[in-house]
């Protein structure tokens, strides 16, 4: 599939260079001609050579290890060459200034040489795969030719080892300059790694926080099994409480109270007091004076006991008489309710002191990630302080060393000598430069006049511009002999000429006269060479109508192309000529009313025909002449002042619906789309047409516009028909056509 498309494009290329022959053939026939001059006049010159052998680093210091970056040959960009720089070097201004200097080299005139013109003659090349660089000076004097050589030679050297000392004193002053900002540095970064260590009391802070970590897990613990207990303390609290229906304070003042012998006494008497009054009111009633005599002992009592009580308690909350008298059993219930309350405020406040304890621990845990971000970024700036320190202390060091080093890594393998013999191969290089030029400047000028022409010259780029079917190819054919030539103001002898005749055969001296044309060639080839390509060509067009139109009962066709000169009216001419030899009857109508050509093609008169009839000066019968069996002719008639407006009246709508009726098929020749729209109202009322194209002629802007008219016009378009095409300008085989024995 490469290789063909290869060929194929190799074709065109042939193709392009067949066309624009001429002009190619005069550029390279001017390039070899001055190349010819250019040897011709050639003196004979000398050329000088040396070699230079580059090594990556310098000897010395390969030896030593110090210095070896000192004038390294290294690229900077990636598959580049460092000796292709140092080429550069030597081809430099000042180089080339200060060897035509030393040498005094002038020019033929006298002059000083010019830089420019010096580098023309000397080359520097690097072989490839090699660390060698080679120098060739070429010129009239052999003496000056070596002198040059090794005065670019000596000065490349002497710049090189200037360069690589300079390289190393500035790096020795830079680090001078930069050794006390990096002894300042490293201060810095202690003294702040020291204030922070200080600041947040930070000694080893991997371990602080792996004790953390620790001690809070270990006052986790405490604190749950505190908690466990105080919940056990809480509930036994809770339970005697319940039981002694008192708090632990009630129960220490109760056991007080039971303990004190006044208090006691005066418990007893008050009972007493309301015992005795119980049993005098089943006697009494509450007014009677034994009654209130006790009611009065019962509040002296009451009042002599409550002050007892509050001189045993204290201040202590009042208590019920029930409370005074316990017994036994309740003051060692009322300990141990005091014992185990005791150790329920023992256990919260030992809860309440691990929990605190814990969060203290937890928050400094909290901090430790930071604190280690804040200490990895002192130490990290010290560490690259401390670093570029040291590194800066042995380079600065090592650079002292290498700048007493004067050795340079670039060597004479091989000096200038004096040349003995001129260059002889500097014609032959010409004469091949010559052909080679010469070549390429005809091929471009071949391919700048093809890409300026804008014409389209195979079928597949009118394909592709037009995008429509390929229905017809009518080969290009070449008449051998001129037929007819007069001179000027001389009548036509239509009697010896085919077709050029009336319909009673008499001649028209008057029709045509050389004033306007030279040469005279008939246009209806199929008649005279029925057995040739090209009329093979038109057969193959009517069946490929046969199958567009026939099949879909189309009768009217209308034809039309993209610009003038493309053969529009002649394939019209030669199409109906081979339908009507296959027993079909045609009408040919000349619709072109700008410039008709069917009576000119047909040698027929021109006073009557479609004009005429349209305006109604004339009948159709009269108009149309039969020029062979089965084919009707019908002129333009005469040319009206607005042939738009009279195709696009319904006489001509009228007209060709009667040609339809009465003809087996309706040829009308219309004029291209660049000259008037007469086309499009006509394919309008024809049952379609097809665009006739002529490579060479047709350009891509006129193809484009003709496809743009068609597409928004709405036309019924059948397809393409490629007129005049000549095969040797198509690139595929299909479209060859046999040549005319």
């Amino acid at each position: 599939m490469e290789s063909a498309e290869s060929a194929l494009g190799i074709q065109q290329y042939w193709l392009i260079l067949k066309r624009r022959w001429l002009p190619a053939s005069a550029v390279f026939v001017t390039v070899i001609a001055l190349t010819g001059i250019k040897i011709w006049l050639q003196q004979p010159l000398y050329r000088a050579e040396a070699k230079l052998a580059f090594s990556k680093t310098n000897p010395t210091s390969s030896l030593t290890g110090l210095g070896k970056e000192i004038g390294e040959f290294s690229p900077v960009a990636e598959q580049t060459n460092p000796l292709n720089t140092e080429v550069e070097v030597i081809r430099s201004v000042p180089i080339a200034q200060q060897t035509i200097t030393r040498l005094n080299l002038k020019d033929k005139k006298g002059h000083i040489l010019k830089v420019r013109d010096f580098l023309k003659k000397l080359t520097v090349v690097n072989p490839r795969g090699t660390d060698i660089v080679t120098l060739s000076y070429e010129t009239k004097d052999a003496q000056i030719a070596a002198a040059v050589v090794n005065t670019v030679v000596a000065l490349y050297l002497d710049n090189n080892q200037r360069v690589n000392n300079n390289e190393a004193t500035s790096a020795r002053e830079f680090l001078e300059k930069q050794l006390p900002q990096a002894t300042e540095s490293v201060r810095q970064a202690e003294t702040a790694l020291r204030q922070f260590k200080e600041k947040n009391k930070v000694v080893d802070l991997q371990e602080e926080a792996k004790s953390a970590v620790a001690t809070i897990a270990n006052l986790q613990n405490q604190i749950s099994q505190s908690q466990s207990e105080l919940a056990d303390a809480i509930a036994q609290s809770q339970a005697f409480q319940n039981q002694l229906q008192m708090n632990p304070q009630q129960g220490l003042v109760a056991t007080s109270l039971s303990q004190s012998p006044a208090v006691q006494e005066a418990i007893a008497e008050y009972q007493k007091i309301e015992r005795q009054l119980a049993v005098e009111r089943t006697r009494f009633h509450d007014a009677h004076p034994a009654i209130a005599d006790l009611k009065s002992k019962q509040a002296t009592l009451k009042a002599l006991l409550q002050n007892q009580v509050q001189q045993s308690a204290g201040n202590q909350q009042q208590l019920q008489n029930g409370s005074l008298q316990i017994g036994e059993v309740k003051p060692r219930l009322i300990e141990e309710f005091v014992k185990i309350e005791a150790k329920r405020q023992g256990l919260a406040r030992q809860v309440t002191t691990l929990s605190n304890l814990k969060t203290a621990y937890q928050q400094r845990v909290n901090v430790l990630p930071r604190l280690e971000q804040e200490q990895r970024e002192l130490e990290n700036k010290l560490k690259v302080a401390q670093n570029t320190y040291s590194l800066m202390l042995q380079k600065f060091q090592e650079i002292r060393v290498a700048e007493n080093q004067n050795a340079g890594n670039v060597r004479i393998i091989q000096p200038a000598i004096v040349p003995d013999e001129p260059v002889s191969a500097r014609k032959a290089l010409s004469a091949i430069s010559g052909l080679l030029i010469g070549s390429l400047l005809s091929l471009a000028t071949a391919l700048i006049l093809e890409s300026r022409d804008k014409s389209i010259r195979t079928i597949e780029e009118l394909r592709e511009v037009l995008g429509l079917t390929l229905i017809g190819v009518i080969p290009d054919y070449k008449q051998p002999e001129k037929i007819f030539r007069f001179n000027k103001n001389l009548t036509l002898n239509y009697a010896q000429i085919p077709h050029y005749v009336t319909n009673n055969g008499q001649v028209k001296q008057n029709a045509y006269t050389t004033s306007n044309l030279e040469l005279l060639m008939p246009k209806i080839v199929v008649q005279d060479r029925a057995y040739s390509s090209i009329a093979t060509a038109y057969q193959m067009l009517v069946a490929n109508l046969k199958f567009l139109c026939f099949a879909q009962g189309f009768k009217t066709l209308a034809v039309t192309s993209t610009q003038r000169q493309e053969g529009t009216s002649t394939v019209c001419a030669n199409l109906a000529w081979t339908l009507a030899q296959s027993g079909r009857r045609v009408l040919l109508v000349d619709g072109n009313l700008h410039h008709p050509a069917q009576h000119e093609i047909w040698g027929l008169p021109n006073q009557v025909g479609l004009s005429n009839v349209i305006l109604g000066d004339a009948e159709l019968k009269s108009a149309i002449a039969e020029v062979s069996p089965n084919l009707k002719v019908l002129t333009s008639g005469v040319l009206p002042s607005n042939p738009m407006a009279l195709l696009d009246s319904q006489q001509i709508s009228a007209l060709i619906q009667q040609f339809s009726h009465t003809y087996d098929l309706v040829i009308i020749d219309t004029p291209s789309l660049k000259v008037a729209a007469d086309a499009l109202i006509l394919g309008q009322k024809a049952d379609g047409i097809f665009l006739v194209v002529r490579p060479g002629i047709v350009d891509s802007q006129n193809a484009a516009f003709a496809k743009q008219l068609l597409d928004k016009s709405g036309q019924h378009v059948l397809g393409l028909v490629v007129n005049g095409v000549i095969p040797q300008n198509e690139p595929q085989s299909y479209y060859y056509f046999a040549q005319e024995s």
